[in-house]
């Protein structure tokens, strides 16, 4: 993946609010998938300097990572954190990660799907009997991946073996044959797709088999900061999601935003033009639908004891 200097963003141009003053620094956890695409419109277009704030990015290889950075306040925002990561840790300590952005996807909006080798004989989930099977990273992706298993009959260790790999090893170890599948994102499932290392197998698992419904949106991550930063500084967290907001409209209505894809995400250009993406979703812009398939989304998490206690979804978001 790309490794683009850290400080990207600091030398932004002051900002003025009545009187000039340098932009006000954000930094920001990000971890390398297809759901940052809001971040860098908002960095390459110059909205965050319009809105005066310098996001410095710092890639993180794992959401639990993410989650430690917030909580000992090494980092004020997060770009792409897994929601059950943000709910594990705000069910023992409230208002850890608050979101004012969604990353919807199912099999429309195509995230997470396991992929097979070429010329597998697999034809659903059920057939992955006997596989070994690596995941994305992070307890909540195995959580995902070990549930939308168990939704069709399979158990690990006795029907198949599931180990967690970096996203940045999921081309190359399927292109190996070291695994017979994988629970992978985009844009690595895209980029492995047209290499001939992975034949899709089925894409939107967590609402098809969690939330029991192909059309449902999971809602399994998104954009944030910690509650700490925001209390403390609000007018430079709703400054930041207007950069955010703006970007998100762009995406929406100017193919050519994909071209951060590969100038930042090391995603090919034909591939960007045509990969799939989320539905960006501002907390602002939810419908009363949205806020229940995300709480059935949290509610089967804790059923699975991937987080604890029970959390009230809305407790999560906050409408910037």
């Amino acid at each position: 993946m790309n490794r683009r200097p850290l400080l990207l963003g600091a030398l932004a141009a002051p900002f003025v609010i009545g009187s000039a003053r340098a932009a006000d620094p954000v930094r920001v956890a990000l971890f390398e998938a297809g759901s940052t695409l809001p971040y860098f419109v908002a960095q390459t277009r110059g909205f965050f300097r319009d809105a005066g704030v310098a996001p410095v990015h710092n890639v993180v290889a794992n959401h639990p990572l993410i989650v430690q950075a917030l909580v000992t306040g090494s980092v004020d925002a997060c770009t792409n954190l897994v929601m059950l990561e943000a709910a594990n840790i705000n069910s023992r300590r409230p208002n850890s990660v608050v979101y004012f952005h969604v990353h919807g996807q199912n099999a429309e909006y195509r995230m997470e799907q396991f992929v097979v080798r070429p010329g597998s004989t697999a034809r659903t989930l059920a057939d992955l009997r006997g596989a070994r099977i690596m995941s994305a990273p992070g307890p909540a992706n195995m959580a995902a991946a070990r549930g939308a298993l168990a939704a069709v009959g399979l158990t690990e260790g006795r029907d198949y073996t599931l180990v967690e790999q970096p996203m940045a090893v999921h081309v190359g170890s399927m292109q190996s044959g070291q695994f017979d599948a994988a629970f992978t994102l985009e844009p690595a499932a895209t980029i492995g797709e047209r290499a001939g290392a992975m034949q899709r197998l089925e894409a939107g698992v967590i609402a098809t088999h969690l939330l029991g419904r192909r059309d449902a949106l999971a809602f399994a991550a998104g954009t944030g900061f910690s509650g700490r930063f925001l209390e403390q500084n609000e007018g430079v967290a709703r400054r930041f999601a207007e950069a955010w907001g703006r970007a998100v409209e762009a995406i929406a209505n100017d193919p050519t935003t994909r071209e951060v894809l590969t100038s930042h995400l090391n995603t090919p250009p034909d591939l960007a033009a045509v990969m799939p993406l989320q539905r960006f979703t501002m907390v602002r812009d939810m419908t009363e639908q949205m806020f229940a398939d995300f709480q059935r989304f949290i509610d089967v998490a804790v059923e699975m004891g991937v987080v604890r206690t029970r959390v009230e979804a809305r407790s999560m978001l906050r409408a910037l």
